[in-house]
């Protein structure tokens, strides 16, 4: 017999989604089968596969140990470089500032340096996480941003404050802004645009359309001119949506595609010092005052990434400017 006491992490799952994490070596079929023999209790008592767990419940498994696969001491995080750019961090949010070139998660080419997996590294070095103490639980990101964009991302500690935060970004009640480098200059000073997007899987690409198409949805891209110079432009971008790849692929579209862009535009960065698209994601502001979640406390908070490489780099008199309008934004 194998036993699990529910903790934070685990509590508000359904059973058979838990035992499916918690013990991912025992066949689908079979789980069902040990739940309706009584081979698998709750508090001692006959449970169903759609039970909402509760913390402090035990769960009671009169099942093969060859079910149960042994400790893992080959965590690819361990593997992982320390480095760790935090912006915020509390007891359970962290808000990392993730370099450009660096992949969120792993892919069929990087399988250890991730930002995840440098994350919880950070997180087991404190002490804060040990696999080893838990049941189906893993720190997570809650939003992702393209390999060689730059930027915020944001991840949660706990279960808890991982649902919310989902639930938060799905009801767009988190404002994130973004900072880039186009070329050409564009027809006005601010402008709200609106296109069509469908996205070629295969491709892992997407193509901007002016009219609906089958397939497409709808794009709506804010942007405001922030400095100019030559034959580029610093645009600060607001999403009113949120699609694959929207910034690039409707700048691209506009004939404004971004510095560095060999996907949507052209691979010329390195010609300004820049080895990646022109792209930070710079700025985040919670703005959900009535979830009555255990986030609450961070209403109206903004984090911003307190110097873009690029803009340094290409518009080093406009760096002022960005924080300057952080500050404004934050107030």
């Amino acid at each position: 017999m194998r036993t699990f006491l529910i903790s934070q992490n685990d509590a508000g799952q359904r059973l058979d989604k838990f035992l499916t994490k918690a013990v991912p070596l025992l066949p689908t079929a079979l789980l069902y089968k040990y739940i309706r023999l009584k081979r698998i209790k709750r508090n001692h008592q006959r449970c169903q596969s759609a039970d909402r767990l509760r913390e402090g419940d035990l769960l009671e498994l009169y099942i093969s140990d060859e079910f149960f696969s042994s400790p893992r001491t080959d965590e690819a995080f361990f593997h992982a470089p320390a480095q760790l750019d935090v912006l915020y961090e509390d007891e359970n949010i962290l808000v990392v500032n993730k370099p450009a070139g660096l992949i969120v998660h792993e892919d069929g080419r990087e399988a250890w340096d991730t930002l995840i997996n440098r994350i919880l590294k950070y997180l087991y070095e404190k002490k804060e996480y040990d696999p080893a103490r838990e049941n189906s639980f893993v720190p997570a990101l809650c939003n992702r941003i393209d390999r060689n964009t730059s930027g915020i991302v944001l991840a949660a500690k706990n279960a808890p404050a991982l649902r919310e935060l989902n639930q938060r970004i799905r009801d767009r009640k988190l404002v994130k802004r973004y900072v880039c480098v186009v070329h050409g200059r564009m027809p006005r000073r601010e402008d709200t645009l609106r296109a069509y997007l469908k996205k070629d899987a295969d491709k892992n690409q997407v193509r901007v359309y002016p009219q609906p198409v089958p397939g497409g949805r709808t794009i709506q891209t804010a942007y405001r001119v922030l400095a100019e110079k030559e034959d580029l432009s610093l645009l600060q971008i607001g999403l009113l949506t949120g699609r694959t790849h929207q910034i690039r692929a409707h700048m691209a579209y506009l004939g404004h595609p971004l510095l560095g862009d060999g996907k949507y535009g052209k691979s010329d960065g390195r010609q300004r010092g820049w080895r990646f698209q022109a792209l930070c994601a710079y700025q985040v502001r919670f703005a959900f005052s009535d979830s009555g979640g255990p986030l609450d406390y961070l209403n109206g908070k903004t984090v911003a990434v307190p110097q873009v490489d690029f803009v340094q780099a290409l518009f080093p008199e406009a760096a002022a400017l960005l924080l300057r309008q952080e500050e404004k934004d934050g107030a």
